[in-house]
């Protein structure tokens, strides 16, 4: 006949449960902190980890893991124990699990494939410079994903991108630039710079991605303060 449960094992069974309970919270927790801050460039170990220093699923951990230890030491059963420990373990795997959908989900919503420049309602000259802008965007095959924001105007539009991985961003562009007919006229391993038909284009690689740059070849994308600095 089984042993009735003693009133400090109902305790322990009852911090369990709340235990389980703050795991699953802090996972959902964690997922939308990443989805709305995470770093798309990064991998899943250190979303988790940035996450875990710099967002709420530390806090959330060691909320979760104080009540683990509680339960653990209140438990009069083995079953107690290990459920005990294998929370905060659970929790963390959680958390690893769900941040590459967190990171492409903020990637879906928040990034485009192609830079974009042109924006309703703006007016002359800012409007023709956005439009002369985009076609020479339009032109180029381009790698990464694109975020909304970036200087644009009469001296040109500027966008940033993010990647995924170690990427060559200038060995790209270097053969996508004369494949599109642009002539490459500066190359010095941190900056590359190609002309067609009166128009601009340079690229600067950052870490996670880069910036690049579009505009009339009379102009120099420094003028807008291109640089990995100003994102």
């Amino acid at each position: 006949m089984p042993m009735p449960m003693t009133g400090r094992a109902v305790s322990a069974a009852v911090l369990l449960v709340i235990g389980a309970g703050l795991a699953l919270l802090a996972v959902l927790v964690h997922y939308e902190f990443m989805r709305i801050y995470g770093d798309v460039s990064g991998t899943a170990f250190e979303g988790l980890t940035w996450g875990l220093t710099a967002g709420p699923s530390g806090l959330a951990l060691g909320l979760v893991a104080g009540v683990a230890v509680i339960g653990f030491m209140l438990s009069t059963r083995r079953w107690m124990r290990l459920t005990a420990v294998a929370i905060p373990v659970l929790m963390l795997i959680g958390m690893f699990a769900v941040t590459p959908s967190a990171l492409g989900q903020k990637l879906e919503v928040q990034f485009e494939s192609s830079p974009q420049c042109v924006i309703e309602g703006m007016d002359e000259p800012m409007a023709s410079a956005d439009r002369e802008s985009q076609q020479a965007f339009d032109s180029i095959s381009h790698i990464g994903s694109f975020s909304g924001g970036g200087v644009s105007g009469v001296g040109g539009c500027e966008r940033r991108f993010v990647l995924s991985g170690d990427v060559d961003v200038l060995q790209h562009y270097r053969a996508a630039l004369p494949a599109a007919g642009w002539k490459v006229v500066e190359d010095d391993g941190r900056r590359l710079r190609a002309q067609r038909d009166g128009l601009a284009f340079e690229v600067r690689p950052c870490p996670g991605g880069g910036v690049i740059w579009a505009g009339s070849d009379d102009d120099l994308a420094n003028g807008i303060l291109m640089g990995c600095d100003q994102h």
